[in-house]
């Protein structure tokens, strides 16, 4: 992949120096002095509209990348030797800069106003600072150091600064608590003059002050647990500090930070797919074990419906075993007969993972079932159909532009849910919040609630805010059935089941601290199955998965030291005139540049908030 230019004229700042697929900025800069004063609300619409952490490539690339680095998806074709190698990376490493050459323009224009009148559009301005905040930790947790400081100041500085410092992470969470800590005391307290701002120009929260305020002070929490491995005292005090903000913490769906940003805006171009492939076995199972209702949102309900499993049997061919299991029949006149679902039934009985092992695609007589097409093959009079036994990665959850075809018989209608549906993005939410209070409640921070109560509400919250996400976004079998299959069942969140989930005892804090510990980080896990970048880092901070666990296991699939804990970062062009500079962070992190670099060295070589974590499958050792 090409590298993205820091020398156009009238450059915005810096770039990193990765192999990713980014916009060339000359496609998104102009000369300033052919450009018109920016009205400052119009501005802050602009760079809430630039705010990108899931982008396509993103998705193709880096997102796959960590899902089964992580074991959270397993490839449909199954794991290979090469499950730890990685190829070309995208969508992230630099997608801070598109906000932060807002605000810098921002604060140029707010300057030229003169502080009287630049006091009226505080509120635009410092909100801003949450987004870049949230992408800076994106951009900085699979790479390392970048520029910030001076990123983005070329067209406010003479001579023009094209070749800004790499700030290193220390350095940048720094600066981004004190940014955050100043946007909470601006929104928390009484501007001295009215200020200038539509809520029609905010796509997130409409103009409510105090829900940004809300998601300020919990982006860092979000800071703190990546600070636990470096400074673990700093990571409590910040956790205390939060808790007794006047601004509050996001607690509900309504306080969530997910939002569209147009009617129109599916998110992806039409014909763009992605997919992880199917989740882990374990992973599948537990949430089915604990009638967890995420598996429903995360996950497509497999292709073997009740009508599905009964053209099986019309053709004398078996059901794959795991389905069977699930499956009450009878022999009536010779002929076996579908009767009815066991156990949970529907939805429950359509959500099934496959397994990890390298090379389990090959191991017919163990795995045929998962992976031989021929078992799961029906010929009808006009066409050959093939029904995936197992689920797979829920592609409507990442943008508003697919085709869902219903799973019917050979030779049986055509059903099509073909509407497209605006799409929301899902970026920080209460469950995450109260996760990380857990954490902190069980690290030893003084904080006002218990840890089974923060625990309970982050899992709850989790819960609520997937099942609003999935209902935005209309995934397949949210509020509908079809009208195929009698025995359907829609998998919009129903009453009394978060209740069922929470009273088994793996979503209880019982046992030692460790037991505990594990069981907030499996939840982690959990709820990150669709940020893979926070729950590949979740993973990297908390060594869990661990190996041998009762809740899901850590599988050796190798060495644990062989599996990537950072992205490569391609060497630059010795013509590039950041090149010394690149070179020297490079030096300055003790990275390998390059690109097929063995995975011994990026697990061993290790971005600065993962020095000294515990291993994969290790658990956690602070």
């Amino acid at each position: 992949m090409k590298y993205t230019s820091l020398l156009t004229a009238t450059l915005i700042g810096a770039t990193l120096f990765t192999t990713s697929c980014i916009d060339d900025f000359a496609d998104i800069n102009t000369n300033p002095s052919t450009v018109s004063k920016g009205e400052l609300s119009y501005l802050f619409a602009q760079g809430v509209h630039d705010f990108e952490p899931a982008d396509y490539t993103f998705w193709f690339y880096n997102g796959k990348y960590y899902a089964q680095f992580i074991q959270a998806f397993v490839p449909t074709g199954g794991n290979t030797e090469l499950y730890n190698r990685m190829d070309q990376t995208g969508g992230q490493g630099s997608q801070n800069y598109s906000v932060l050459k807002i605000a810098r323009e921002m604060d140029k224009v707010m300057n030229d106003l003169g502080p009287e009148e630049a006091a009226k559009y505080q509120y635009v301005r410092t909100l801003l600072d949450p987004l870049i905040v949230y992408l800076g930790m994106f951009d900085t947790d699979g790479y390392g150091d970048m520029p910030f400081s001076e990123a983005c100041m070329a067209p406010y500085t003479s001579p023009m600064l094209l070749t800004p410092k790499y700030d290193t992470v220390q350095e940048m969470y720094t600066n981004w608590l004190e940014m955050l800590n100043n946007t909470i005391n601006i929104l928390t307290t009484t501007p001295t003059v009215a200020q200038t701002f539509p809520g029609s120009q905010d796509m997130v929260y409409a103009g409510d002050i105090a829900k940004w305020a809300k998601l300020a002070n919990s982006l860092k929490l979000k800071i703190a647990v990546r600070l636990l491995s470096q400074d673990k005292a700093k990571a409590i005090a910040i956790a205390e500090e939060v808790a007794k903000s006047p601004a509050g913490v996001l607690s509900g769906t309504d306080d969530d930070f997910i939002f569209n940003k147009g009617i129109t805006d599916y998110h992806f171009n039409s014909g763009n797919t992605v997919s992880f492939g199917a989740p882990k076995k374990e992973v599948a199972d537990f949430l089915i074990k604990n009638e967890d209702p995420r598996v429903r949102f995360f996950y497509t309900k497999n292709h073997f419906n009740s009508k599905v499993v009964q053209a099986f049997y019309d053709a004398g061919k078996d059901v794959p075993a795991y389905i069977e299991a699930n499956v009450n029949s009878e022999m009536e006149n010779g002929k076996k007969v579908f009767k009815s679902w066991k156990g949970a039934g529907e939805p429950w009985v359509r959500y099934y993972g496959i397994p990890a092992d390298i090379g389990a695609a090959n191991q017919t007589a163990k795995y045929g079932d998962y992976f031989d097409e021929n078992r799961y093959k029906l010929v009808g009079a006009s066409a050959e159909k093939t029904f995936t036994p197992y689920s797979i990665f829920q592609q409507e959850n990442c943008h508003g532009n697919v085709t869902y075809t219903v799973p019917v018989v050979p030779d049986g209608p055509v059903i099509q849910d073909k509407e497209n549906h605006a799409w929301y993005g899902f970026y920080m939410t209460s469950g995450e919040v109260y996760l990380y209070l857990a954490e902190f409640k069980l690290l030893g921070a003084n904080l006002p609630s218990s840890a089974q109560d923060y625990f309970s509400k982050g899992v709850e919250y989790s819960v609520k805010s997937y099942d609003r996400w999935a209902g935005l976004n209309q995934i397949p079998y949210y509020g509908t059935t079809y009208g195929y299959d009698p025995n359907e069942v829609s998998i919009e969140l129903k009453d009394g089941e978060i209740e069922t989930m929470l009273a088994n005892p793996d979503y209880q804090l019982t046992g030692s601290r460790e037991e505990q510990l594990e069981k907030v980080y499996i939840q982690e896990y959990i709820h990150f199955m669709y940020q893979p970048s926070d729950q590949f880092v979740a993973v990297r901070r908390s060594g869990i998965p661990k190996v041998s666990s009762t809740l899901i296991p850590w599988q050796l699939l190798g060495p644990n030291t062989e599996v990537p804990r950072r992205l490569e970062i391609g060497i630059p062009s010795k013509t590039d005139k950041m090149y010394e500079i690149k070179i020297a962070s490079l030096k300055s992190q003790n990275f390998t540049g390059g690109t097929s670099l063995e995975p011994s060295i990026l697990n061993r070589e290790r971005v600065w908030q993962d020095a000294g974590a515990p291993n994969y499958g290790e658990g956690p050792n602070y």
